[in-house]
């Protein structure tokens, strides 16, 4: 069995930390090593092995000094992207092996061109391409790219977890309800997330059904969507309807 836990790094970011029974671990996406360091030390464990999804320093920056003290420390990363000390380049389709568990390879091309994702029964490490309620800025690739990857995404069984990378659920929930002030889940949502902001309790993971139900970057088809950025576009095929969604989010 797997136990994963969130470690809050920077402002926003999440660095997650999956443990085995034997105390051992891996970290996705170590931005920040001392707050890695520090869990370890106080939960007593040793990490074995670095999940990187992409090249962005927020969720890299760490790996340096935490094989300094790990000097064994396997990293995988992107084979597509310049990550530092990579040692284990991985490509989409490909699989690795985590404590005897199988994760698959996913390319999920967007945010940056070589960004990938971790898959495994019910698990998924999305980095910044899904967050919930909202899907990360399209940086390196194209608007097709990146609707292309939250159709894989769309794809996974209902109940997969979806472990991303920040907590930007109350801002994007805000966006969410401007483009389906009517949707009741919505509604029903914003007021859950409130109650856990409001303790400074994480609103991750959320799940892959729960995001098809909410996250308007997985709605293009809803009339009330569509609706929504008929000003922006007179196209109403799905990418078109992403793309001006993305658009509208880039300046909301």
């Amino acid at each position: 069995m797997l136990n994963i836990k969130s470690i809050p790094a920077f402002r926003d970011n999440y660095i997650w930390l999956i443990q085995n029974q034997e105390q051992h671990c891996v970290v996705v996406d170590p931005g920040d090593a001392q707050v890695v360091l520090s869990y370890l030390q106080t939960h007593q464990l040793t990490l074995d092995a670095i999940l990187i999804t992409h090249h962005h320093a927020d969720h890299t920056g760490g790996i340096s000094d935490l094989i300094r003290h790990f000097p064994r420390l396997n990293v995988v990363a992107p084979a597509d992207e310049a990550i530092p000390s990579m040692t284990h380049p991985v490509r989409d389709a490909e699989q690795i092996e985590i404590f005897g568990h199988t994760f698959d390879i996913l390319s999920l091309k967007g945010h940056t061109l070589g960004h990938i994702g971790y898959y495994h029964q019910g698990i998924l490490f999305c980095g910044d391409t899904l967050f919930s309620a909202g899907c990360g800025r399209v940086f390196e690739g194209s608007y097709e790219d990146m609707w292309l990857s939250l159709q894989k995404l769309m794809a996974l069984p209902e109940e997969t977890k979806v472990y991303c990378a920040h907590e930007y659920t109350a801002a994007n929930l805000a966006f969410a309800l401007a483009v389906e002030p009517e949707n009741k889940d919505l509604q029903h949502y914003r007021e859950q997330v409130n109650r856990l902001r409001a303790n400074n309790q994480p609103t991750l993971p959320s799940t892959i059904g729960r995001e098809l139900k909410i996250n308007p970057f997985l709605r293009p088809s809803q009339p009330e969507v569509i609706k929504s950025v008929s000003d922006r576009t007179s196209n109403h095929d799905p990418l078109s309807v992403f793309a001006a969604l993305r658009e509208w989010k880039n300046e909301f």
